[in-house]
């Protein structure tokens, strides 16, 4: 059982991420909780944290040969997909037990009007015909829609880095938003289309909200598949049960 002298990598910078490296802190465990870096004044988690990319596969195994750990739990975004394929065959290569924590994704309700892509590109091309554009899938990726020629909004932490399309507003603001929040800011801006990502989670599901209420569609991207053979929970409680049960 992990408890105590226990030590486990958390690859975080979610919110799941932070609340399971609180839990295991209180139960003793030594967490090391690993951020990629993206955000210039993120939210630190308890237990200790390493900041900046592993270099990859190669990188993060030698960090597990250099840092034994009894466990290793993959908590970063549902778009994470180089850092969830680097974990999964790390992990082979060492033997370290993984799990990936990852949240369920949203499900649609009565009044939306979404549109399913596979990929930022296609959502760029899906939202060609709009004329003021929400773009809330994140500051990394904003190329694919550097084509655009309508109005765009974009809402990030840090600002974004370029290429952006000529008629880019940019927001600065760090969420989590109301409801109330999205209102104004779609009604301030006229925003006719609304483009995410399937994160997943409560804290960025407002959006949903008021374009349901506005009647607005939304493309949504489908989330990426996991690697075969993950091990995949949905919540913390159920991430925390299994780092405890591991034989530390």
């Amino acid at each position: 059982m992990v408890s105590g002298t226990g030590r486990v990598l958390v690859l975080g910078g979610t919110g799941e991420a932070r609340r399971l490296a609180g839990a295991l802190v209180a139960d003793g465990v030594d967490v090391v909780s690993s951020l990629a870096g993206r955000v210039a004044d993120p939210v630190l988690p308890e237990g200790s944290v390493r900041v900046g990319g592993f270099g990859g596969v190669v990188g993060l195994t030698a960090w597990l040969e250099a840092h034994p750990v009894t466990a290793v739990v993959d908590a970063t975004h549902p778009f994470a997909t180089t850092m969830t394929a680097s974990a999964a065959s790390a992990a082979d290569l060492t033997g370290v037990p993984l799990l990936r924590l990852q949240r369920p994704g949203w499900a649609e309700q009565p009044g939306d009007d979404w549109r399913w892509v596979g990929s930022l590109e296609e959502a760029a091309e899906a939202v060609a015909g709009f004329a003021h554009v929400f773009v809330t899938t994140g500051r990394t990726g904003l190329g694919a829609f550097a084509g655009l020629s309508q109005e765009v909004l974009v809402r990030s932490v840090d600002p974004p880095d370029p290429p952006l399309p000529p008629r880019t507003t940019v927001v600065l603001e760090r969420g989590p938003f109301s409801v109330d929040d999205e209102l104004a800011l779609l009604r301030e801006h006229g925003v006719d289309v609304v483009v995410t990502k399937d994160s997943g989670g409560h804290l960025t599901e407002a959006k949903l909200t008021a374009a349901r209420l506005l009647g607005i569609p939304v493309v949504v991207v489908r989330r990426p598949p996991l690697p075969a053979g993950l091990v995949v929970v949905a919540t913390v409680d159920e991430a925390r049960a299994w780092v405890l049960a591991q034989p530390g």
